[in-house]
């Protein structure tokens, strides 16, 4: 989210509820954490937000875009237009350093920083988010949701989720 100007406070207050909707798939985390709401436009009919799914494919499009109108309207807009865009793709690398720490404290590994090659990333050790070894091991290349890899840890002797890199 690349805001060119300082938000006025009627922003500020949407840009705020929208932090309060949680990510469906990682509960930790909101749908700004996730830099899916890419920008935010109030119109004299309403708000337009620009929104961008973590992929093309995503299941949880249209329950997301029911949220975002739902805590819309609590604050008082009834016309809620959301755009969405692939363009640029969302990205893993978009995500904070205190996003990724939410993820650790939370007990999913985040992804890796993006190193040009996805299979260099992939093969890339995984460091365990509750012991931080890094005897990791892949038990399960997909996880309960496709953006997330089963690991088990030889020293502490935990399964995690990892982020995959996207």
């Amino acid at each position: 989210m690349v805001r060119m100007t300082e938000a006025g406070p009627e922003e500020q207050a949407i840009w705020a509820e929208l932090g309060k909707i949680a990510d469906p798939e990682i509960p930790v985390l909101s749908l700004v954490d996730m830099k899916v709401i890419r920008a935010v436009t109030i119109r004299e009919s309403g708000v337009l937000v620009l929104f961008s799914p973590t992929y093309v494919g995503c299941p949880a499009t249209s329950m997301i875009m029911t949220e975002i109108r739902e805590h819309l309207h609590r604050l008082g807009y009834d016309d809620v237009e959301i755009e969405t865009t692939f363009s640029p793709p969302w990205s893993t690398d978009m995500l904070e350093e205190g996003v990724r720490e939410k993820l650790r404290v939370f007990g999913i590994s985040p992804p890796p920083r993006e190193s040009g090659d996805l299979n260099v990333a992939l093969a890339e050790p995984v460091a365990c988010p509750f012991c931080g070894s890094a005897q990791t091991k892949l038990e399960s290349a997909f996880g309960p949701t496709l953006c997330k890899q089963i690991y088990y840890c030889d020293h502490c002797l935990q399964s995690f989720e990892r982020f995959k890199p996207l």
